[in-house]
């Protein structure tokens, strides 16, 4: 009975009981676990599958290429002009300074090299202050790796999101597996925005410091590793404090991350900030001939390859010469200006209360170097005192106004002024030029408007008016057709019209040698002779009759060729197309290059025919060089980023020009002339000599 008592009991224990219920509680648990893993898998090969299906195709970071600026220079080698969109220059990962990513990677990174794309530990922490920050009130943070950032800059938007955090991490993975750690930091490192227009770390530091990466101090790339958080936030000039304590924390990390040791901490953050703006680079202006050549290269290879390309582009401008053509061209424009008379101010202003700022309001472009928008204050028997938009006065004499005889309708000019009174008025808006070497003067009865004082000697000046009349000038090589320079206008800032190559004007007697050319093609010589006498042309029905006169108005009878060219006759001209025939006339012209559709009426013999200037100078120049064609042209050679040589103007071949051919004791090698013969050069020959004789004893001699 004891024993039945005892099974009984132990039946009834609770032991086994509570064995079985941990039993079904583990089983449930595992069930659970190995549910949510596949619940989770699941999960995961979801968000895989939706969001990883159409993401960019993260190989093409293999093929990289930077948006890089592309340069003209001219040639003599200096550097002319920069084409880009952005501040930015490529630099190899091997050519960073290792203080400069290890800044980075305790900024933005620091288990960049343990990771295999995502730091999750970073995201826990992010995840943690995140919601911190939303109960505060405050902006999440990222969290992102840099590989993360690289997906996002290179190929995804900066949309905030919780789709484009999962593209971005899909990517991250992706571009682990396909790319080494030294590539992607080599990627990250020249993409990333670091403020004021700068992207990578060698724009940054010429823009923050005017210095090359390997002249950077510690501090300094601590610096440029503290601005991808918020480039503006921490920005040196705008908010010194904070990009200070910014700077301070990176330092720290680097320390911590034991980059650098406690005595280099303390030397670096005792040192303060000291940005300092790269230097501006003055390149040598040439506005009109650069536009030109920019508007070539967008037409041959589009906007993106000028701006973001990295072409070189070898100009053919030579910078001495092109300073003269522009210097001249704006002399002969204000000198013609000027004979025509003086048209007055350009406007009026009150010379009371704030006067310098209401001059300063005029938007009027000088255009000529040093001249200067002034205010006349005061006329006197001597001159006017005139004031500038600074402040500052100044003196024009009389003397230098004596050009200034009033215009007056039909191209003529009234008499010349007696006095100051004649030309200039109180409140007259005006434009004037330093008068160099000539000493200050003194006025009487101006103070000085700080300081109640009389006003100390003012600098001189001379009288300008804009011209209203243009011009163009160009120079050429008549033996390459390199343009050597090329003036478009008075004023690219007033005007980016280029009259060199966009304006269409009458030839008029510039025309003539040509007519002349195939005068001599047609069996004439330069002494045979040709009546220079009235004659009428009947032009047709309903056309009228047409009476050619010389421009003297007189006639010379019988002359030679050679004189009728030289003295630019018209009625000459004008008989010699009519017994050769306009044909021929139109087919030399067609053979320069000015036959911009011409008729086969004789008054295109006299140049009623439009070109442009660069047109005409092409066409002498081929009579310069004894007849052979010329193509203009403002490129020499075009070289892509990588230094391959993408055009060439000069396309002659040159067997043996090879290093790989050459030996010592071996001539030169010939190049061949292959331009084609456009004139016979004996023709060519004659019509130069003849237009000699236009400067020896003709229509030129006033250049002589």
């Amino acid at each position: 009975m004891a024993e039945d008592s005892d099974i009984a009991q132990a039946r009834h224990s609770p032991q086994p009981q509570r064995r079985r219920r941990w039993r079904r509680v583990l089983a449930w648990g595992i069930g659970l676990l190995i549910g949510g893993g596949v619940a989770a898998a699941a999960a995961v090969l979801a968000i895989l599958l939706i969001y990883g299906r159409d993401l960019p195709d993260y190989r093409q970071l293999a093929h990289y290429e930077p948006p890089v600026a592309s340069r003209l220079y001219a040639a003599d080698g200096s550097l002319l002009r920069e084409y880009a969109r952005q501040k930015r220059l490529f630099v190899p990962i091997g050519a960073i300074p290792r203080p400069l990513i290890a800044a980075f990677l305790s900024a933005e990174d620091k288990n960049f090299y343990e990771h295999g794309g995502l730091d999750w530990q970073g995201i826990l922490r992010a995840a943690v202050l995140n919601v911190r920050n939303v109960l505060t009130g405050r902006r999440p943070m990222g969290g992102s790796t840099i590989t993360q950032q690289v997906a996002k800059n290179f190929l995804l938007s900066n949309e905030v999101s919780l789709s484009r955090k999962i593209k971005e991490a899909i990517l991250a993975l992706r571009i682990e597996r396909a790319f080494t750690k030294d590539q992607i930091l080599e990627l990250y490192l020249n993409e990333i925005y670091l403020g004021e227009g700068s992207y990578g770390v060698a724009a940054a530091a010429l823009t923050y410091f005017d210095k090359a990466l390997d002249e950077l101090t510690l501090p300094e790339m601590a610096l440029l590793a503290a601005l991808p958080k918020a480039p503006s936030a921490y920005s040196p000039w705008r908010n010194p404090k904070r990009a200070l304590a910014r700077r301070n924390w990176v330092l720290e990390r680097m320390y911590e991350n034991g980059y650098i040791d406690r005595q280099s901490l303390e030397a670096a953050k005792a040192a303060p900030l000291a940005p300092r703006r790269a230097r501006p680079v003055e390149p040598f202006r040439a506005d009109y001939f650069e536009e030109e050549v920019r508007r070539e290269l967008v037409r041959r290879y589009g906007a993106d390859a000028v701006y973001k390309g990295g072409l070189v582009v070898h100009t053919t401008l030579v910078p001495r010469l092109e300073t003269i053509a522009e210097r001249v061209l704006r002399r002969g424009l204000v000198a013609y200006d000027r004979r025509h008379g003086w048209r007055g101010p350009i406007t009026r202003r009150s010379i009371a209360g704030d006067w310098a700022d209401r001059l300063a309001k005029v938007a009027v472009e000088p255009g000529m170097p040093g001249w200067r928008l002034a205010l006349v204050h005061d006329v006197r028997a001597e001159g006017a005192v005139v004031g500038f938009k600074d402040g500052s006065f100044g003196f024009v004499p009389f003397e230098t106004m004596r050009w200034a005889r009033p215009w007056r309708p039909g191209q003529r000019v009234g008499p010349r002024p007696k006095g100051p009174e004649d030309v200039l008025r109180v409140g007259d808006v005006i434009v004037v030029s330093p008068r160099k070497g000539r000493p200050p003067v003194t006025i009487a009865g101006f103070f000085d408007e700080r300081t109640g004082a009389p006003l100390a000697p003012v600098p001189q000046y001379a009288l300008e008016q804009i011209p209203e009349i243009e011009g163009a000038l160009v120079a050429l090589d008549p033996h390459t057709g390199h343009v050597l320079a090329m003036v478009g206008g008075f004023s690219f800032r007033r005007s980016q019209f280029n009259r060199a190559t966009q304006a269409f004007r009458q030839a008029g007697s510039a025309f003539k040698p040509f007519v002349y050319a195939a005068a001599l093609e047609a069996g004439f010589t330069p002494s045979s002779l040709v009546l220079d006498a009235p004659f009428v042309i009947d032009q047709g029905e309903g056309q009228g009759k047409w009476k050619p006169r010389n421009y003297s108005g007189k006639f010379y009878g019988p002359s030679t060729l050679r004189r009728g060219l030289e003295l630019s006759r018209n009625l000459m001209t004008v008989r010699i197309a009519q017994y050769i025939g306009m044909d021929r006339v139109i087919a030399m012209a067609r053979r320069f290059g000015l036959d911009n559709g011409m008729e086969p009426t004789l008054a295109y013999a006299l140049g009623a025919g439009t070109v442009t200037p660069l047109q005409l100078t092409a066409a002498y120049a081929m009579l310069v060089n004894g007849g052979k064609r010329i193509t203009p042209t403002l490129i020499d050679r075009i070289q892509d980023r990588r230094g391959r040589i993408i055009y060439r103007h000069d396309r002659r071949p040159c067997p043996g020009c090879s290093a790989v051919f050459w030996s010592p004791g071996m001539p030169p090698p010939q190049i061949p002339d292959t331009r084609e013969q456009v004139l016979d050069p004996r023709i060519a020959y004659q019509i130069v000599h003849m237009l000699e004789g236009v400067v020896e004893r003709g229509t030129g001699r006033a250049i002589r």
